[in-house]
């Protein structure tokens, strides 16, 4: 009898513990902190605990970060040497698996024209700046007509890289993919009404990654509706003091996406390499001259021995062989995936389109000063805040739109997006990080750093502000003007003053790899060269990169070596 109770004793000890442990669990985990419960169903402080690590987004690849000698390992037959080795270190980040297509940027002319119909006045420039230049296709001793007309729409075309955009409007492609893609993930997770990205959205009623964080009750036009867990799949959670939690998603959920963006010039030619098969310990030590391995154009591999691995020029006349066997399948650009990825499974990292990226072009890499994720471009900006403290949202009414060097009107910001303004004293106060907003000419043409290429600055040429007047005198570009009259016409004035000496200013940025158009030297990734940001061609293209949060590997458990 006595055995009997004590087993029913123990056993109810083990009920009560696994209850109590239950208990325990089902208030999430305990802060390391402070002891307090986090995500508790009281209330507090609420956090994603639970993360499992970033996934790739639409079209991206996994690019894992390492160590590299960034720059040419070959001769210099142009003697440009701009471009020496030098070791660079990049954080592991995405790339897209292919250039950006004619189909995925016509869905971006698609929603623009959708939710800001080029019908009304107050919107046609916003869609004619997204227009790519069709126009690029034409020579004055070449019939390139059906391109022109055909190039960016016709379906058979619709796999072939995107060409005829600017650097401006590839970096405005970029942040509208950002906004798209994060509006679908809440959707997905409940944050968001279903199908409100289709059956909701107008000009003054649209969505932006950076407004959802902060001021999600601005999003949508201030339509709350929409976010509202009374009309998603969200379940409303409610603390002991009646008080809702977890209405919207922050950045602590792990559901909002880093953005996409362009590559730095380190990371294309990082990921161009596709180096991982050369790896040494930490630091990939080999010099290849191609995304591919080896050093020739065409295949070795006996099935397909005496194929060209690329889409480029073979030599005067020849932009894609004798018809038949040693055709590399295009004399102008190809559809992506028609020849083989590298080590990464990125394809045409050499040939097809050159490609933008996000650098501001100078004749040197400034290694000694920066070894780490390196790019010049940095221009920051916070959000402009209204007189009560909160964020400025762009109204319909309130588009400011730039004149771009060659006359094209673009939207600076969209209605929805929170307007931005140049970081000032406040944030740069007592800082040795950065001192400026505008860091495009850092240690590279200013007074502090750089002996002037020309002593002598003729103040009429036309330089204001200190940074910007030390920039003029090393790369002092032609500055040609547009101005508007009365009745709305634009006057074009050409610099035509023979004082200058450099085509290089601000405002050019790097583009790389070889295209349909360049011989093979062109091919080799630590290629660089410049072109105007507010201008295009027919063989530049981009793709889109995001950066890897977290770890700097999608596996823990790897293979040594």
């Amino acid at each position: 009898m006595k055995k009997v109770i004590t087993v029913k004793i123990l056993l109810v000890l083990a009920v009560s513990v696994t209850m109590v442990g239950c208990k325990r669990s089902s208030s999430s985990n305990s802060s390391r902190a402070t002891g307090w419960d986090i995500n508790s169903r009281d209330g507090g402080f609420q956090y994603n605990t639970s993360y499992k690590g970033q996934e790739a987004a639409p079209g991206l690849v996994m690019v894992e970060g390492g160590t590299f000698t960034m720059g040419k390992v070959q001769d210099d037959v142009m003697h440009d040497w701009n471009n020496t080795p030098n070791q660079q270190h990049v954080q592991s980040f995405y790339m897209d698996e292919t250039e950006v297509t004619n189909l995925m940027y016509l869905e971006y002319l698609d929603w623009i024209k959708r939710v800001y119909p080029p019908s009304e006045d107050n919107f046609k420039k916003i869609y004619d700046g997204a227009l790519p230049d069709t126009l690029v296709w034409r020579n004055r001793l070449g019939y390139n007509e059906v391109m022109t007309e055909n190039y960016l729409r016709h379906p058979g075309y619709q796999e072939y890289p995107v060409v005829g955009v600017s650097w401006i409007q590839a970096v405005e492609f970029a942040n509208w993919r950002s906004d798209r893609v994060n509006e679908m993930y809440l959707e997905d997770a409940g944050y968001i009404a279903r199908d409100a990205k289709l059956n909701s959205v107008s000009s003054d009623a649209t969505f932006s990654t950076d407004t959802y964080i902060n001021a999600p009750s601005k999003v949508y036009g201030g339509n709350d509706s929409i976010t509202n867990p009374a009309n998603t799949r969200r379940r409303v959670q409610t603390t002991a003091s009646g008080d809702t939690i977890n209405v919207h998603a922050t950045r602590e959920t792990g559901i909002i996406s880093p953005k996409y963006r362009l590559p730095t010039e380190a990371e294309w030619e990082y990921a161009a390499l596709g180096l991982t098969s050369i790896r040494n310990y930490n630091i990939y030590r080999g010099r290849k001259k191609y995304p591919w391995d080896g050093q020739y154009t065409r295949s070795g591999k006996r099935k397909v021995r005496g194929d060209q691995l690329a889409n480029f020029k073979q030599g005067k006349g020849d932009y894609g062989g004798i018809a038949g066997w040693s055709d590399d399948g295009a004399d102008i650009t190809n559809a992506v995936k028609s020849y083989e990825p590298n080590d990464y499974g990125l394809y045409d990292m050499a040939g097809n389109v050159a490609e933008w990226v996000a650098d501001v072009y100078r004749p040197i890499v400034d290694d000694e000063f920066n070894d780490f994720n390196y790019y010049r471009g940095n221009v920051y900006t916070k959000n402009e805040l209204n007189e009560d403290g909160t964020v400025k949202v762009v109204m319909p009414g309130e588009i400011v739109f730039d004149t771009l060097s060659n006359g094209k009107i673009v939207a600076r910001d969209l209605p929805g997006e929170i307007a931005t303004v140049p970081v000032d004293e406040d944030e740069t106060y007592l800082r040795t990080q950065f001192d400026r907003s505008d860091n495009r000419n850092f240690r590279d043409g200013d007074q502090s750093s750089s002996r002037y290429y020309r002593e002598n600055f003729d103040e009429e040429e036309g330089a204001e502000g200190g940074e910007m007047k030390a920039t003029r005198k090393m790369y002092n570009s032609p500055q040609h003007s547009i101005e508007t009259d009365s009745s709305g016409q634009m006057i074009k004035e050409y610099d035509k003053s023979d004082k200058r000496t450099s085509l290089i200013n601000d405002e050019v940025r790097v583009y790389k790899g070889g295209s349909w158009r360049d011989r093979e030297y062109w091919l080799d990734p630590a290629q660089r060269r410049y072109f105007p940001q507010d201008m295009a061609t027919d063989y530049i293209g981009f793709r889109c990169a995001m950066s890897r949060v977290g770890s700097k590997s999608e596996s823990k458990n790897k293979t040594k070596n």
